[in-house]
C-alpha cells in the first residue's frame, strides 16, 4: 500500500515528473513548499495559471501588509497557523471595480473591523471582494491563494520550474 506523505515548509520532498511526450519546458512543475522557502514573507509567487486566474504560494511569516481585491479570493493553509484579519472599509471601495488581482495597501484602511479567522493546515477562508485583509502567522507557514493575476502577483517561472 502506498503511504500518503504530507509536506511542510520544514520537511518536503522535491517532486519530479516523467515526460511521456514533449519537452520538460512545456510543463510547469514545482513544489509549493520549495517555492515558499525561497520567497520573501508575503510575496505572492504564482505557481499555477489558467488564462487570467492564478494560484499563488505565500510564505506566511510575521504580519503581512494589508491587501484588498475587487473580486473574491480564496486562501488555504498548507502549513502553519495563520490568522486572517478583515476590515470593512468605511470610505467606499479600496480598489477600482475593474482592477484584477489583489492590491497591496499602503496602510491599514479606515473602517469597521470584521474580526478574524484562525486557519491551520487544510483550513480555508474566503477573502471577500471589497474587504481589506491581512495575514498574521502565529507560526511560519504556507498559504495557497486563488485569485486573478494582478499587481501583487510575482511570476518566477524560470526560477521555479523543472527544466
Amino acid at each position: 500500500m502506498q503511504e500518503t506523505y504530507l509536506g511542510s515548509l520544514g520537511n518536503y520532498r522535491k517532486g519530479s515528473i516523467e515526460i511521456i511526450k514533449g519537452k520538460p519546458g512545456h510543463y510547469a512543475m514545482s513544489n509549493v513548499f520549495e517555492v515558499a522557502s525561497h520567497a520573501a514573507p508575503y510575496e505572492k509567487v504564482v505557481v499555477g495559471k489558467n488564462l487570467k486566474y492564478v494560484i499563488e504560494t505565500v510564505r506566511a511569516e510575521g504580519i503581512s501588509p494589508w491587501f484588498s481585491a475587487s473580486h473574491d479570493e480564496f486562501a488555504v493553509v498548507l502549513d502553519g497557523e495563520i490568522d486572517v484579519h478583515f476590515i470593512k472599509p468605511s470610505n467606499g471601495p479600496l480598489v477600482n471595480a475593474d482592477t484584477e488581482g489583489s492590491v497591496r495597501l499602503d496602510a491599514e484602511p479606515a473602517g469597521q473591523p470584521m474580526g478574524y479567522v484562525r486557519l491551520r493546515r487544510g483550513h480555508q477562508a474566503l477573502l471577500p471582494a471589497g474587504a481589506a485583509y491581512r495575514f498574521e502567522a502565529r507560526q511560519t507557514g504556507v498559504l495557497l491563494v486563488q485569485t486573478i493575476l494582478g499587481s501583487s502577483s510575482v511570476e518566477k517561472w524560470a526560477e521555479i520550474c523543472i527544466q
